[in-house]
């Protein structure tokens, strides 16, 4: 779990050693979560070592008499992978407290509009190729009950934690890469040229770039001058994700190679190579 759903209560619970609270465990409030967005509706695309920032927002319901304060409890939402709330094979939940706004009251609850930051490290939170796909969504509340006043020879501390599942869901990606490499340079006009290039994705196993065999990648040429790429062909990546094909050199320009994912691999485009045609 992350350190907000469950640390952040428990450290801040041990941390109140002036005050006695009841060491009871209180009941799970009534909460809702809802029209949750995660990451602005677009996949979060991941590599292998930089950390990626995914921004949630949503609408929080509790009731008017309950703080949340993040140090005795904590509520917010967090990503899962697995079949359900019971058979979770990974999380990815936010470290800090969410930033709420409340937008409605009545005499029983509290509407807010909160926003929170899930900070995804690759190298912390991903481990396999499963971890790209679909995740579904949950709302958490945890709660510590603590009792540090030893003058009955007893002190204690309860934990509860409680999720929601939250319709919804939200795409993981494994985060490509492409090259392209047009020789020769410079060519002469009505000569052959090679276009070659690899495509490869983040391997959260081994913490590298793998290469992607068997994908569709598209050559685009864009002529000097010109302000928008062309369609060349379409070419299959091979052994170690390597692409190479053929083309006729007619004029000036840079040509480059384009993927455009799929369900667990993010899009991605090669940095043209600009060819000088003679």
């Amino acid at each position: 779990m992350r350190k907000y759903a469950i640390g952040a209560v428990v450290s801040g619970a041990l941390a109140l050693s002036a005050v006695a609270v009841p060491s009871a465990s209180a009941a799970t409030p009534d909460l809702s979560f809802s029209g949750v967005v995660v990451n602005n509706g677009k996949p979060i695309v991941v590599g292998t070592t930089n950390l990626v920032k995914v921004p949630v927002t949503y609408t929080f319901v509790r009731p008017a008499g309950l703080v949340i304060d993040g140090e005795q409890n904590s509520a917010g939402v967090l990503l899962y992978r697995g079949s359900s709330l019971a058979k979770q094979e990974n999380e990815l939940g936010p470290d800090d407290m969410p930033t709420c706004t409340t937008t409605a009251t009545t005499a029983t609850t509290v509407t807010q509009s909160c926003k929170e930051v899930i900070a995804v490290d690759p190298q912390e939170y991903l481990y396999e190729a499963a971890d790209a796909g679909t995740w579904k969504i949950a709302g958490f509340y945890s709660a510590t009950a603590l009792d540090n006043d030893d003058s009955d020879n007893h002190v204690g501390m309860q934990f509860g934690y409680d999720m929601w599942g939250v319709p919804g869901t939200a795409q993981v990606k494994r985060a490509a890469k492409l090259t392209v490499n047009a020789t020769p340079e410079p060519v002469k006009k009505g000569a052959t040229l090679t276009v070659k290039g690899v495509l490869t994705r983040a391997d959260w196993n081994t913490g590298k770039y793998a290469g992607f065999k068997g994908q569709p990648a598209v050559l685009q040429f864009k002529a000097k001058g010109a302000t928008a790429y062309k369609t060349v062909k379409t070419v299959t990546t091979g052994t170690a994700g390597a692409l190479s094909t053929t083309v006729k050199a007619s004029a000036d320009g840079t040509y480059r190679y384009t993927f455009a994912g799929t369900s667990t691999t993010g899009t991605a485009t090669a940095t043209g190579d600009y060819v000088d045609v003679r």
